[in-house]
């Protein structure tokens, strides 16, 4: 398995809308463990295709405290949402930053494993807030879209000041070579 890049905000590619994937073979079942493996491994609870700019209708989550209940939907839908619930979320692609979101907390979804099979699945609390929150990448659009823009405008700059800051640290790790 490999580990994959995650774009982070303000990527214009996290904006861009995924297309239904229509091939079920190795590589979708690939780009699944390997999207597994990446959400483990950053750590997360959920991970979208187009977080790791692969631009196709397939999300991964695990909800759970030992990582052993992965779920894989392929092209999926939200057939119903009940009730409402705010919760603190935040985001592999928006590193360190957390705030409240309002979400359903139930929801009905319909999607397809690796191999095409449709099956549809009920979900509450934290693995429903997941859900749609890696829907809403799969449709381009980030969790702090749910956020006032001077929000928005203040995580921006933290984000860039820490890539310019891993940038910097980054280059003072070079080896000194001897100018000719």
């Amino acid at each position: 398995m490999t580990k994959l890049a995650i774009l982070e905000f303000p990527d214009p590619r996290l904006r861009t809308r995924a297309e239904p994937v229509t091939e079920f073979d190795a590589a979708l079942q690939q780009l699944a463990e390997n999207m597994l493996e990446t959400m483990y491994s950053a750590p997360g609870i959920g991970l979208a295709a187009t977080q790791v700019d692969v631009h196709r209708r397939l999300l991964v989550a695990d909800v759970s405290q030992d990582n052993d209940s992965p779920h894989v939907l392929v092209n999926p839908q939200i057939l119903t949402a009940e009730g409402t619930e705010v919760t603190e979320e935040g985001c592999l692609s928006v590193p360190g930053v957390f705030d409240e979101v309002e979400r359903s907390e139930r929801i009905r979804v319909r999607a397809q494993d690796v191999n095409g099979r449709t099956f549809e699945m009920d979900a509450d609390g934290l693995l429903a807030v997941c859900i749609q929150h890696e829907i809403d990448h799969l449709n381009g659009k980030l969790f702090v879209d749910y956020l006032s823009e001077l929000k928005r405008s203040k995580i921006r700059k933290k984000l860039d000041k820490e890539r310019r800051q891993r940038a910097a640290d980054a280059g003072s790790l070079r080896p000194q070579v001897p100018a000719l």
